[in-house]
């Protein structure tokens, strides 16, 4: 299938000068050290902040091959902060031929390359591997009067101006394409949702508590702490099937509410471009023996996440798929 021609759009001043801001300081105070060829050391940068998403998955896959010592080395994991995910991504593009990093990536880079204009795409590093799936979820604050998905629904078809939501990723990102795909199943334009964006669960959180938004969408994984402790409620889950963890296995998914709707989140693994096939090559096969091992189904049952695992030039071709995906809804929306 041809891919749909994509508009790009230059940053406006104000989203131009607060990105090369947060390049500057990423560069300047998470340099790392130069690796020889022949060193086994490699770097895991984590475009979000600590106990995001993306931390979450890159973590977890560092774990399991330091424990299974699949690499013969040590791994230095840095969270670079910024622009939601827009900083990592141009210092990944910045390091053209380092065979010593690696990345996590997902939906909302993607999105947010789209968000702050840049032209590089996430298909121009070195696609490695996608690792998993991960449903969104529908959160309120405790007190919330949306008792249930319906409710919430009925009152965002009656005035979607009047209702605030919130997620922890840049327009183009899962947190803003499920709303956004919510909105159209059940009615409503998606140019009348009011979207407010978070870098990430910590600020999401922070906003439904203080009331500066009325729902938030997100992966639910980063915020099992505040349901559990019942600051926040859950009103539905976008997956298929309800999530098997205890503490979340009574969401009931939109299917259930009968809202037409299936929306899955991804992440994987970029290292940057111009590294050697060779290179490549043994970067995928660390990966696959992290995804063949036990302690990484483990990984994927404590989380929630539904194995995906593709490597290599099918992963690319996912990924410009990823992109098409994100293009073609902005454009609808107007955004680019």
């Amino acid at each position: 299938m041809a891919a749909r021609p994509r508009m790009r759009r230059r940053p406006g001043r104000r989203a131009r000068a607060v990105l090369t801001a947060l390049v500057v300081i990423a560069a300047t105070s998470s340099c790392g050290v130069t690796r020889g060829d022949d060193n086994k050391d490699i770097a895991m940068w984590i475009p979000n902040s600590a106990g995001g998403g993306y931390d979450q998955t890159g973590r977890a896959a560092v774990a399991v091959m330091e424990q299974d010592d699949v690499t013969g080395g040590n791994f230095e994991v840095t969270n670079i902060l910024g622009a939601g995910g827009s900083v990592a991504m141009t210092r990944l593009m910045g390091a053209q031929g380092d065979e010593h990093t690696m990345m996590t990536v997902g939906l909302g880079v993607v999105g947010s390359l789209y968000s702050f204009g840049l032209e590089d795409r996430v298909h121009d590093a070195t696609p490695l591997a996608q690792l998993i799936e991960d449903q969104e979820g529908v959160l309120v604050p405790a007190d919330s009067p949306y008792q249930t998905i319906d409710d919430f629904v009925a009152a965002w078809k009656k005035d979607p101006r009047s209702i605030a939501v919130g997620g922890g990723s840049s327009p183009g990102g899962p947190d803003h394409l499920f709303p956004m795909q919510l909105a159209e199943t059940v009615g409503i334009d998606p140019k009348d949702v009011l979207y407010v964006p978070y870098d990430g669960g910590g600020p999401l959180t922070s906003a439904l508590v203080g009331k500066k938004i009325k729902v938030g969408f997100s992966g639910l994984g980063e915020f099992e702490g505040q349901l559990e402790s019942g600051e926040l409620r859950a009103l539905a889950v976008s997956g298929e099937e309800r999530l098997e963890r205890e503490t979340l296995s009574e969401i009931p998914t939109l299917t259930e509410s009968d809202i037409d709707l299936v929306f899955t989140n991804w992440r994987g693994v970029l290292a940057p471009p111009g590294i050697s096939d060779k290179r490549r090559d043994e970067l995928i096969a660390y990966l696959q023996e992290m995804h063949d091992s036990p302690e990484w189904q483990q990984a994927l049952e404590k989380y929630g996440w539904t194995d995906a695992f593709i490597t290599g030039d099918d992963f690319a071709t996912f990924l410009q798929e990823q992109d098409d995906r994100v293009s073609s809804t902005l454009e609808e929306l107007g955004l680019i």
